[in-house]
């Protein structure tokens, strides 16, 4: 299955998630990305693997954060391909930046690392599976209920400085989970940043985009150009529903630029450093606006 075909698929099923009837084991797609590289900040940081209790039953996660202080916490939405070293590398480096960051597993409800390593995901053979996990964390109500979930537990760390706002980020899937969050908790969270989100924009009552008016945080959607290419209004509704609460950027790079373990179909390059360099900064502009 080529790259575009399952973008596709992911938006169109995204978009149409919150309104599915969900029984057992329920269905969408997905195909979603995030890392960070190098980073230049210093400061020590702590990684610990932790679990949550949830409305649902327990989320493993990793909880990252500078050696010592407080500092503003961190909510981390992973891609269709969950928790996994890219995403810990990310988390790690948004920590030595001054951060208390948490990154859980989204599908704890039916798998635990399901993908160790997203390079070496062969969509024939795991199309399934990457359904089954999207539809265990978009399942109507499932996102605002993690959403809240997380972030008391993150304002239960001595870590946390609970006088700041927090901030979250998502790549792809995450993307309107960002939205969902930062909606689901506007008193709470103050920025939210998504690369390359999937179904953002779509003529359902349940849109994402529709939530920009129980939204107080400052808005960043970075957009890749193959999205852009595809859905060329969304950009325009984004900026028209969220004002100047909202930073909208097309990149010219292709849907998922940001990790470094994205799955390169047909030997053709999704990650771009250039570009992840770019967004990276971009996020930190954010937070450092915004999370005061």
């Amino acid at each position: 299955m080529k790259h575009d075909e399952i973008r596709q698929n992911e938006e169109a099923l995204l978009s149409d998630l919150p309104r599915r009837e969900f029984v057992g084991l329920s269905v969408a797609a997905g195909l979603a990305a995030a890392a960070g590289t190098a980073s230049g900040a210093t400061m020590e940081v702590v990684e610990t693997d932790v679990d949550i209790k949830m409305p649902d039953g327990t989320c493993d996660a990793v909880f990252i954060h500078p050696k010592s202080g407080t500092h503003p916490g961190v909510l981390i939405w992973t891609d269709a391909f969950g928790l996994r070293p890219s995403f810990r590398a990310m988390g790690k480096r948004l920590a030595a930046e001054g951060y208390s960051v948490l990154v859980p597993n989204p599908f704890y409800r039916v798998a635990k690392n399901p993908y160790p390593d997203a390079s070496k995901v062969d969509f024939a053979k795991d199309r399934p599976k990457i359904n089954q996990l999207m539809g265990s964390v978009n399942a109507p109500g499932n996102p605002e209920k993690d959403a809240v979930a997380y972030i008391e537990f993150l304002d239960k760390q001595k870590e946390v400085n609970k006088s700041k706002k927090i901030g979250t980020q998502g790549y792809c899937m995450g993307g309107p989970l960002v939205v969902r969050t930062s909606a689901v908790m506007p008193d709470r969270v103050g920025a939210g940043g998504s690369f390359h989100g999937g179904g953002l924009v779509s003529d359902k009552p349940e849109s994402p985009h529709l939530l920009a008016p129980k939204i107080k945080a400052g808005m960043y959607f970075g957009v890749a150009k193959n999205d852009d290419e595809r859905q060329p209004d969304a950009k325009d509704k984004l900026k028209e529903f969220f004002g100047n609460r909202a930073e909208v950027e097309v990149y010219q790079s292709l849907h998922g630029w940001c990790v470094t373990d994205m799955p390169a179909p047909e030997n053709a390059p999704i990650y771009n450093k250039t570009d992840a360099e770019r967004a990276w900064s971009k996020l930190l502009a954010l937070y450092k606006t915004n999370l005061a």
